[in-house]
């Protein structure tokens, strides 16, 4: 996906045409309407990709469906243009979905451009959310990063795939309904993955595959716009996918939350962060009554504490520290814990 992005494509797709040469493999631009010179770029500097053109910037969620819809694949490999593949990355991936048709989505290792040794922001060894849908990853618990020392160097199974970069199988991505539009941009991911567990399936993280990420390519962690879809998706995705009997609880306990965030801004000088929950939560409430809802339990890979009271009250700042205070949800466990 590009938007804007030449710079990113000048330094980042000579690698993927380097090291994507696998049997059948092809590589697609989806260009969300640039209105810098990238295609002019892509067509005379990289003849053999094949561009994708939006009439206007779709955002990343409906430019990725209008773009796959024009896409014939058993597998989608939805990678952004901040990313720096290595050599090997495809076939890890590859290989994981192969062996467990369970899979629907995996992803590789992410790790920060601005300072290899650590994990990256946006996906870092694989994503989880906690059971008020507050998201974390393997390597970085908010705006904690770890240092890549290989403590996460196992497969396992996530709750979700980064957008940044990940594989998902095709007939699954449109079976569920791709990413959802309203969303534009920020957990349209993890909302698709929530719903392919909800439908049986399982998402995965492979060390096997490491790719670097820049990140806040399109939208930086500062801005406001940023800051109001990731509150008001999030809460969008929780009414759609929580189980309906615990659904108002939930809600009511995670907009408290929301407020007492924005608190902790104000305090710090920062105003915008209530500016942005204040649209996010009247954003939500116009939205939501477009969305039918669910009777699933919680899916695998949900952490049954709060991690905003692990991470701030507890001092827990890692993702083995969390492990360790409290399990993560199951299929042969019960839907609802008690306590942060």
């Amino acid at each position: 996906m590009n938007w804007n992005g030449k710079h990113f494509l000048e330094k980042y797709l000579p690698g993927v045409e380097t090291y994507s040469q696998l049997p059948d493999v092809e590589i697609i631009v989806a260009d969300n309407a640039s209105a810098d010179d990238s295609l002019s770029y892509l067509q005379t500097t990289h003849p053999n990709v094949r561009i994708i053109r939006s009439d206007k910037n779709y955002g990343f969620a409906e430019g990725y469906n209008r773009a796959l819809q024009q896409v014939d694949a058993d597998y989608y490999v939805l990678l952004n243009s901040d990313v720096e593949v290595t050599e090997g990355w495809l076939q890890p991936m590859l290989n994981l979905m192969l062996q467990k048709p369970d899979i629907a989505a995996c992803m590789p290792k992410i790790r920060a451009i601005s300072d290899r040794n650590y994990f990256e922001y946006a996906g870092a060894a694989g994503g989880f959310m906690d059971r008020y849908g507050y998201t974390f990853c393997r390597g970085r618990l908010f705006h904690t990063v770890e240092k890549d020392i290989g403590q996460y160097d196992s497969e396992m199974e996530i709750f979700w795939a980064t957008g940044a970069c990940c594989m998902i199988r095709a007939e699954l991505f449109h079976e569920t309904g791709g990413f959802d539009n309203a969303f534009f941009a920020h957990m349209e991911e993890i909302d698709l993955c929530w719903r392919l567990k909800n439908a049986g399936y399982t998402v995965w993280y492979t060390p096997q595959s490491v790719v670097f990420h820049v990140g806040g390519g399109m939208l930086p962690q500062s801005s406001p716009f940023k800051t109001f879809l990731n509150y008001r998706n999030n809460l969008l995705m929780m009414y759609k996918n929580l189980p309906r009997k615990n659904r108002k609880r939930i809600l009511y306990m995670r907009i408290m939350l929301d407020y007492l965030s924005a608190i902790h801004s104000i305090l710090r000088g920062d105003v915008s962060v209530l500016k942005a929950v204040w649209k996010a939560h009247q954003g939500f409430r116009k939205l939501r009554g477009g969305y039918s809802q669910t009777d699933k339990p919680y899916p695998t890979c949900v952490y049954q504490r709060s991690v905003v009271y692990q991470y701030f009250v507890r001092g827990s700042k890692t993702f083995e520290s969390l492990a360790s205070s409290a399990t993560f949800l199951h299929k042969d466990e019960p839907s609802v814990r008690t306590g942060f």
